[in-house]
C-alpha cells in the first residue's frame, strides 16, 4: 500500500500509515475501542491526529488500558495525577472529561446493551461509503455527525462537537471515506453501495 493511500496518509510517518492501513475506516463492535477512540478524537480537539497517535500508547498506560469501567471513578486526584503527566494532552478540560464521558458511556451501555449497538443503531448496523476521489471533497461534518453529537451531549459528553463526531465516525468504520482508488477500501463492490458516488447517504437518520 503505497502511493494510492488516503492523501493524510501518503508520506506520513510509519504510525500514521499503520493507523491509516489498519484500523481507519474499519468497522469495530467492540466497545473499549469505541470508547479508546472516543478519548482520542476528543484529545485531539485543536491538535493533529499525529500527535495524539503518537501519545497513544501512553494514554493505554495511564488511563487503565482505556477501561472505562474503572476511568468512570477517576476523582480530582486522579485527575491531577495525569495532569501532571507529561506522555498525554495536559489539557484540565480535556482531562475532566475522561471520567464524565467514561459515565455517560456507562449509561448508555445499560440503555442500548453495549455501546456499539447505540452507535450502529445511527446507520442501520450498515456502514455508510463515501466515494470520493480527492482528499478536498471530504467533508468535516454532515447531518448524521450533527444529530449524533446533539445526541451524545444531552446525555452528558463533553468533547463531541459534530466535527469531532464526524471524525469518530469514520475512525471507527461507521463512515468509510477511504478515497477511491485507495487500497484499504473495503473488500466487495462500493459501487454498488447506496452511497455510491459522493458524501455517504444517510438513509437511516433516527438512530440513538
Amino acid at each position: 500500500m503505497t502511493e494510492q493511500r488516503c492523501a493524510w496518509a501518503r508520506n506520513a510517518p510509519d504510525l500514521m500509515t499503520a493507523y491509516h492501513d489498519e484500523e481507519w475506516g474499519r468497522p469495530s463492535h467492540d466497545d473499549t475501542h469505541l470508547f479508546e477512540m472516543l478519548v482520542l478524537e476528543g484529545a485531539q480537539a485543536g491538535l493533529s491526529w499525529a500527535t495524539v497517535l503518537n501519545k497513544r500508547e501512553n494514554y493505554r498506560a495511564f488511563l487503565d488500558g482505556f477501561d472505562y469501567t474503572r476511568i468512570a471513578e477517576y476523582d480530582e486526584d486522579r485527575e491531577r495525577a495525569l495532569l501532571a503527566e507529561p506522555g498525554i494532552i495536559r489539557n484540565r478540560l480535556k482531562v475532566a472529561s475522561l471520567a464524565r464521558n467514561a459515565r455517560a458511556f456507562l449509561r448508555v451501555r445499560e440503555e442500548h446493551g453495549t455501546f456499539s449497538a447505540y452507535l450502529w443503531s445511527w446507520v442501520d448496523g450498515t456502514p455508510l461509503i463515501g466515494r470520493f476521489a480527492d482528499q478536498a471533497e471530504v467533508p468535516a461534518s454532515t447531518p448524521l455527525s450533527d444529530r449524533v453529537s446533539k445526541d451524545l451531549k444531552k446525555r452528558g459528553f463533553t468533547f463531541v462537537g459534530t466535527t469531532i463526531v464526524y471524525s469518530y465516525l469514520q475512525s471507527t468504520g461507521v463512515v468509510d471515506d477511504h478515497l477511491v482508488g485507495c487500497p484499504a477500501k473495503p473488500a466487495g463492490d462500493p459501487e454498488a453501495s447506496a452511497a455510491s458516488t459522493g458524501a455517504p447517504v444517510e438513509t437511516v437518520p433516527s438512530g440513538g
